[in-house]
């Protein structure tokens, strides 16, 4: 039997690639002769860097960046070197997990150590870049991030303006002159599922900004330094539009990528699927296994397994789903491609327990063997 493994990270617990061995380690416990293949997975979240970049055998770059606040930070990103492609997510650099919660006001967070990861990977020979963008702590337009690849956003005084939504506030002058010239050879895909524009009660400070530390009378404010910031990109790019869906996500970032940059807004599940040529192994496989940390309703909603299921589909293959925990509505899975879904939880055991690197692994790998006991069970039945 030819089984294909594209599963999900279960945060907290294990990577992709780590659910994926294991899974194929209980397969092998029940059935040796059966030959498996481990596929990365994301969605263009967390775990999108590892899963892609070790899954297409790239490697991890770690470089100091400045953090949200300022401070210098740990980013990690990845190169695939024989395409020129880098594999980045916001979060590593601006990421609100980065900012202790009492700290955390998109006023005086900054996208600019993302654009310190680009112009690293750049002068690293990328030309290429897959970009997660959720996670984000800012709300500053991504002219951080502009103002590290060289483009100058000043005040009345001509003085670049600070960090943070804030800096935003005085925005009277856009130069581009001096922008990185590479740029004009980047090609940018960005893993966005947020359809949000950049400004109005849709936008991203009304709608993300109280998530990020937002005070509500900075909201207006915050919206109409953007409107502005907007207006002025527009003299020198056709493309700014603030109504642009995904304008608004990461904190306006969508908005700098679309216009400052050679970029298009996809969904995070399609690119990894599409990068990772699953389609070509799937196939020519009997067996498709996925899942990822909690199975729900949610998940039909273009979540990484629901991807997986309907790729397989297309080539009449079954599909099991192993998940940490199940909802009662997770049945919903079972009509968008899924035909049958197991919770690895095994006994009662603390959260903390259950998410334990060795205990999600052991439960995962044990659930897997017994599942694929029942198959070759089936198969003798059938023969009879």
């Amino acid at each position: 039997m030819k089984v294909v493994i594209a599963i999900d990270s279960l945060k907290g617990s294990l990577s992709s690639l780590e659910a994926g061995a294991a899974v194929r380690e209980g397969i092998l416990r029940a059935d040796p002769s059966c030959e498996v293949a481990i596929r990365p997975l994301a969605d263009g979240g967390e775990g999108t860097v590892e899963a892609l970049t070790l899954g297409m055998g790239g490697k991890l770059r770690e470089l100091s960046v400045k953090g949200p606040l300022g401070e210098s930070t740990l980013a990690v990103y990845g190169i695939l070197p024989e395409s020129h492609t880098a594999i980045l997510e916001i979060s590593q650099a601006a990421g609100i997990m980065l900012v202790p919660k009492e700290k955390r006001n998109p006023l005086h967070t900054t996208s600019f150590g993302v654009g310190e990861m680009i112009l690293d990977a750049v002068q690293r020979g990328c030309r290429r870049f897959i970009v997660g963008i959720g996670g984000s702590a800012t709300n500053d337009g991504g002219i951080g991030m502009l103002q590290a690849l060289g483009y100058e956003f000043l005040d009345a005084s001509g003085k670049p303006l600070p960090f943070g939504a804030k800096g935003l506030r005085g925005l009277s002058e856009i130069r581009i002159d001096k922008a990185l010239p590479e740029l004009r050879e980047c090609r940018f895909r960005i893993a966005c599922d947020v359809t949000n524009p950049l400004c109005g009660e849709n936008g991203c400070s009304a709608v993300f900004g109280p998530q990020k530390g937002a005070d509500p009378a900075v909201i207006p404010e915050m919206d109409r330094w953007l409107s502005h910031y907007a207006k002025l990109s527009r003299a020198f790019f056709e493309t700014a539009d603030p109504d642009a869906p995904g304008a608004g996500a990461a904190g306006g970032l969508g908005f700098a990528f679309l216009s400052y940059t050679n970029a298009v807004l996809e969904s995070g599940v399609r690119i990894v699927l599409k990068e990772t040529r699953l389609s070509d192994f799937i196939k020519d496989a009997d067996l498709v296994i996925t899942g990822e940390g909690r199975l729900d309703a949610q998940t039909i909603m273009g979540k990484a397994p629901i991807g997986v299921a309907g790729i397989a589909k297309e080539y009449g293959k079954p599909v099991i789903a192993f998940s940490g925990s199940v909802s009662e509505d997770a049945v919903k899975c079972n009509a968008h491609g899924i035909d049958a879904f197991f919770p690895i939880l095994r006994r009662a055991e603390p959260l903390s327990r259950c998410m334990e690197a060795k205990t999600a692994k052991r439960n995962l790998a044990d659930t897997a063997e017994q599942v694929f006991r029942l198959l070759n069970a089936a198969k003798q039945l059938k023969g009879h």
